[in-house]
């Protein structure tokens, strides 16, 4: 007697094993992909809020001082601010910018630059100051 198929067999085959799991790979490999860019966009969009706060401050700090200490030069002032965000700092390059408008009246200008993933990115914020005295 010789052995007998069974011809109604149950169960995966070895080639059905290896297709499902080159799926379930690149699926995962999808998955983790979209953590790695969602974490980009992340850190970019902390970076961005981060330069806001920065214009802001310095935009703050000249409208404190009086009204004849604003400057009114075509470029006033370059800083360098350093920030920390995750644990890493960040340099964000300020230019104060400051126009008199009348004898009254002075424009501030505060532009704020920043690189990130090898490109540079920048904001800027405007106000006009008056003399109420």
């Amino acid at each position: 007697m010789g052995l007998l198929v069974p011809t109604n067999s149950r169960g995966f085959t070895l080639i059905e094993v290896l297709v499902a799991i080159l799926i379930m790979m690149v699926g995962l490999l999808a998955l983790l992909q979209m953590v790695n860019v969602s974490i980009v966009h992340n850190m970019a969009n902390q970076i961005r809020n981060d330069s806001v706060l920065v214009a802001d401050e310095q935009m703050a700090l000249e409208m404190t001082k009086p009204f004849n200490l604003i400057s009114t030069n075509a470029t006033a002032h370059i800083a360098v601010v350093q920030r920390s965000i995750n644990n890493a700092f960040n340099n964000y390059s300020v230019t104060k910018t400051g126009a008199n408008v009348s004898n009254s009246t002075k424009s501030v200008s505060i532009l704020v630059k920043w690189h990130y993933k090898g490109q540079t990115y920048s904001h800027s914020i405007g106000s006009m100051i008056s003399n109420t005295q």
